[in-house]
């Protein structure tokens, strides 16, 4: 299992659009092959700060399947437009 980690700026102001469509947006990603389960929190001392977290059964499922596909498309016409500075991902597996 892969842990998909990305820190979203919303532009000021956006929060409530962004949160609307993120409610959309989660069809596409929940369709993917190798998604395992996904939550967004909000940060509590800047209000226009999120972090996703979106498990993954490997790591080419998020970078690879999910990033070239149709789906990836339909999240991105959704949310990218909402963030600044476009957010950088990170993974993380699980030590043993």
């Amino acid at each position: 299992m892969i842990l998909e980690v990305a820190v979203l700026q919303i532009i000021e102001g956006q929060q409530s659009n962004f949160e609307l469509d993120y409610k959309n947006a989660c069809q596409y990603i929940s369709a993917s092959k190798g998604y395992i389960t996904h939550s967004l929190r909000k940060c509590i001392e800047k209000d226009n700060q999120y972090i996703l977290l979106v498990e993954w059964e490997t790591l080419e499922d998020h970078t690879v399947g999910f990033r070239e596909s149709d789906l990836f498309k339909e999240w991105e016409k959704l949310l990218h437009h909402y963030y600044d500075p476009f957010p950088t991902v990170e993974h993380y597996e699980v030590l043993k």
